[in-house]
C-alpha cells in the first residue's frame, strides 16, 4: 500500500478489497443450489450425499472457527485472510475438476477452511479501523457488498453453467480468488498507524487466551445469542444454499434459470436490508436486540411459505416473497455489532469466531438433516411435496424456539445500559 495514502483512502480500498474475498466466500456458500441437479447427475449423487456434500463446508468451516479466532487476535487478518485465500484457490479449482464425491467432498473442505476466517477477520479489522459507533454500519455493509456472491451464484451462475457448464464456471471462480488473495497481501493493513499501544488495543498473550475463552462460553447471553444464530442462518442456508433450488425446481416446476432469478430476489432483500439495518436498529428501535427479534419473527412467518403456502400464491408474486425473506434475513446482521458490545476489543476475534461457530453449524447440520428427511421420504415411496415440507419444519421449529429463549438475552449495544 503506498505510504502517502491516507488514512480514510486506505480505509476505502480494504474495504474493497476484503469485500471482494467475502464476495467470493458468500459465492462458495450457495452455489450448489442452482447447479444440485447438474452436479448430482454428472457424479451420480443421492439426496443425502449432495447434502453431504453442501454441509461438509459449512461443518469444516464451523470447526476452523475455533483456531481461527486466536490465530486473528494474535496473527493479524492480512495474514490469517491472505494464507486462508490461497487454500481458497486450490479448493476451488480442484473442485471445477472433480470427478468423484470423495474428491469434490475433499475439494469442499478446502474452500471451507479457505473460507473460513473472512468475515470474522474483516470485522476484527475493523475493530480497529473504525469507532465502536461505526462498526455496525460498517458490519451490515459488508455483509451487503458480500451478497454480491448470492446474487452472483444464482440467475448469473446459472446462465453461466448454460453456456459454458459447471466445471468452467467454477475454474473461472477459483483463477479470480486467486487475483483477490493477491491483493489482500498487497493492499490490507491491520492496524492504523496512527493507533496507540494501549492494552485495549493488542491480541491478548498465549496464556491468557484460555481465559478469553473463558469469558465468552461463561457468558449465558453468549449461548443464547449463540442459538438463535445457529437457527437463523440454518434456515436461511436450507434455502438459498442448497434446497430452495430444488424445491422450486421440483414443486414449483420452474426451470433452472427461473428458479435462480427466483432465488437472488432472496439475495437482492438481504442486500437492501443490509444496509438500512443499522439505521433501522438506531432511529427506530434504538436497540441491536429489539430490531433482530422483530427481523427475526417477519422471518419466521416468511419461511412458514415452505410447509405450503408458497406453492398457492401466484408466480408473479414469487419475486416479492422472496425478497421479503432476505429482507427479514438481514437483520441477523444484528449479531455482529451485538458480540461486539458483549466483549473487549482485545479478544473481538475469539469473540466474533467463537460466534460464528453457531452459525455455520447451523447451515451444515441443518442442510445435512434435510437431507436425510428428504431422501427417507423419496426411500419410502412419499411425495416431494410431503418431503420437502417435513424437512423445513425442522429449522423452523428450532428457530422459534430460539427467539422464546433470546427474550431473556441482555440488550447489548445500543440498548445497553
Amino acid at each position: 500500500m503506498p505510504r502517502d495514502c491516507s488514512p480514510k483512502r486506505r480505509r476505502r480500498l480494504i474495504f474493497l478489497v476484503l469485500a471482494l474475498m467475502y464476495v467470493l466466500a458468500y459465492f462458495y456458500r450457495v452455489s450448489l443450489a442452482v447447479v444440485a441437479q447438474d452436479i448430482s447427475r454428472e457424479l451420480g449423487l443421492n439426496p443425502r450425499q449432495l447434502g453431504s456434500l453442501s454441509g461438509i463446508l459449512f461443518f469444516v468451516y464451523a470447526l476452523a472457527q475455533i483456531p481461527l479466532g486466536p490465530m486473528i487476535d494474535r496473527l493479524g487478518s492480512r495474514v490469517v485472510i491472505g494464507g486462508s485465500g490461497i487454500l481458497t484457490t486450490a479448493g476451488g479449482i480442484l473442485f471445477s475438476q472433480a470427478q468423484s464425491l470423495t474428491t469434490a467432498m475433499a475439494a469442499r473442505i478446502m474452500i471451507g477452511v479457505g473460507t473460513a476466517s473472512v468475515l470474522m477477520a474483516t470485522f476484527t479489522l475493523f475493530g480497529h479501523w473504525y469507532t465502536r459507533q461505526e462498526f455496525g454500519r460498517m458490519s451490515g455493509l459488508m455483509v451487503a457488498v458480500g451478497n454480491l456472491g448470492n446474487i452472483s451464484a444464482t440467475a448469473p451462475l446459472a446462465l453461466a453453467v448454460a453456456a459454458m457448464g459447471w466445471r468452467s464456471s467454477f475454474l473461472i471462480i477459483g483463477a479470480l480468488q486467486g487475483v483477490a488473495t493477491s491483493l489482500v497481501f498487497l493492499t490490507v493493513q491491520d492496524r492504523p498507524t496512527t493507533t496507540d499501544s494501549s492494552a485495549e488495543v493488542f491480541a491478548p498473550r498465549r496464556g491468557e487466551m484460555l481465559a478469553a475463552w473463558r469469558e465468552i462460553f461463561g457468558s449465558r447471553d453468549f449461548w443464547l445469542l449463540g442459538w438463535i444464530a445457529f437457527f437463523w442462518y440454518g434456515n436461511y442456508l436450507a434455502v438459498q444454499g442448497l434446497w430452495g433450488g430444488p424445491y422450486l425446481q421440483e414443486l414449483l416446476f420452474l426451470p433452472r434459470v427461473s428458479a435462480g432469478r427466483v432465488l437472488m430476489c432472496t439475495a437482492m432483500g438481504f442486500i437492501f436490508g443490509s444496509m438500512v439495518i443499522d439505521t433501522m436498529a438506531r432511529r427506530v428501535f434504538r436497540s441491536y436486540k429489539k430490531t433482530f427479534l422483530a427481523g427475526q419473527t417477519l422471518f419466521l412467518l416468511l419461511m412458514t411459505g415452505f410447509l405450503g403456502w408458497i406453492e398457492l400464491i401466484p408466480p408473479s408474486l414469487l419475486a416479492v416473497a422472496f425478497f421479503a425473506l432476505g429482507l427479514a434475513v438481514s437483520s441477523g446482521v444484528m449479531i455482529y455489532p451485538i458480540i461486539r458490545g458483549m466483549f473487549s476489543l482485545r479478544i473481538t476475534g475469539t469473540a466474533l469466531t467463537s460466534l460464528n461457530f453457531f452459525v455455520l453449524m447451523g447451515a451444515a447440520l441443518t442442510q445435512q438433516i434435510m437431507g436425510v428427511i428428504i431422501g427417507s421420504f423419496r426411500d419410502g415411496g412419499g411425495s416431494p411435496t410431503a418431503a420437502f415440507h417435513a424437512a423445513f419444519l425442522l429449522p423452523l421449529v428450532g428457530l422459534a424456539l430460539a427467539m422464546v429463549a433470546y427474550l431473556f438475552a441482555q440488550d447489548h449495544g445500543l440498548g445497553s445500559s
